[in-house]
């Protein structure tokens, strides 16, 4: 079907979605994207089309509101979604919970309400591993209790049970409207080797690899280290850093899987790790070498909320629908670093 389905990406000038419309286009898809440009750049859409030769319909728009949706659905037609759309930042979340419930959750139910009045039932949600909360053991796979520590993790849990439900409703109905691919990521880094698209965050970065980026650029003095004395080799905190190609990579495959009428419908759930996890220390050495930039650093007591250690088992991913991360870490830190070089403000200069 994927040689004339149309896709809708919601949140597609963000980093991922920017990604996943160059790996949906090149895949042979048609895409149709929606963005408030709350947190992303029109330049992003501008190079998707440069990078890969193709147009597509971008609306700048917000998935909360209906009308905007019922327009859309009307003017295109609509094969499956691709749902990005949503607020990210873990601490944002916790001083403003109401914002991360309205845009994450009820933007979800507005989106998923346009989908059924148009008959659309296929849709990939961008999920996250801060559904797992602080695991038990690790690796993490998909039959792990749910539990979060952040209303960020907390708004991606309530829409996991939304689809669950809209499944559940199906199955005793004896319908077959949703079928639905919920990938759990684990930690997105890199950007697309051409290094026209890649993460941009607003302001001071949150995450570890665009602060070392930072860092190395001049434009921050240090790194912090938050925590030496986790029970890890080193004592700094563990993460399973993926490919953000891999990552979109996987999104299609999870798509092909999702319009293949010979697979089950209901609610599917994969996670998108690589299956290794880095230490902080281990970040920062990979990237020196990548690089051969110093990234200096201090440590500070840990952070609230953080936990010690979170890798992905992906071998579900690998079963069903014939996914694995590819890219190892001194590639992550080379495109990483060729995208900051290029854009060392972002979508801005």
């Amino acid at each position: 079907m994927n040689g004339n389905a149309t896709i809708l990406v919601t949140g597609g000038a963000g980093y991922i979605g920017s990604h996943a419309c160059v790996a949906l286009l090149e895949a042979g898809y048609k895409i149709v994207v929606i963005d408030n440009l709350v947190n992303s750049s029109p330049l992003s859409m501008a190079r998707v089309k440069a990078i890969t030769r193709q147009d597509f319909a971008f609306i700048e728009g917000d998935i909360c509101e209906a009308r905007t949706l019922d327009a859309l659905f009307k003017q295109y037609s609509i094969d499956a979604v691709m749902h990005f759309a949503g607020l990210k930042a873990v601490g944002e979340s916790c001083s403003n919970p109401l914002l991360y419930y309205q845009n994450n959750v009820a933007g979800t139910l507005t989106l998923c309400k346009a989908m059924k009045a148009h008959g659309v039932g296929r849709i990939i949600f961008s999920s996250s591993a801060t559904v797992y909360g602080e695991p038990h053991t690790v690796p993490i796979d998909e039959s792990f209790p749910l539990q979060t520590t952040n209303p960020y993790g907390g708004s991606k849990k309530m829409v996991e049970d939304v689809f669950r439900d809209l499944a559940e409703a199906d199955r005793l109905g004896d319908a077959e409207f949703w079928r639905v691919g919920l990938l759990r990521y684990f930690n997105p880094v890199g950007a697309h080797p051409s290094g026209m698209i890649g993460e941009a965050p607003n302001g001071v970065p949150n995450n570890l690899l665009p602060y070392m980026l930072q860092v190395a650029l001049g434009k921050q003095p240090e790194l912090t280290v938050y925590g030496d004395d986790y029970p890890t080799p080193d004592g700094t905190g563990v993460r399973d850093y993926i490919h953000v190609v891999d990552l979109v990579a996987g999104h299609v495959k999870a798509l092909h899987f999702l319009l293949d009428e010979n697979n089950a419908s209901g609610c599917h759930t994969w996670n998108l790790g690589t299956g290794q996890g880095y230490s902080v220390l281990e970040m920062i050495t990979a990237f020196e070498a990548a690089t051969n930039v110093k990234v200096p650093y201090k440590i500070a007591p840990r952070r609230p909320g953080d936990i010690p250690a979170c890798w992905a088992e992906p071998s579900k991913a690998q079963r069903e629908i014939n996914w694995q991360a590819e890219q190892n870490l001194a590639q992550m830190m080379k495109d990483s670093w060729h995208w900051q070089c290029q854009n060392p403000e972002g979508y801005d200069a």
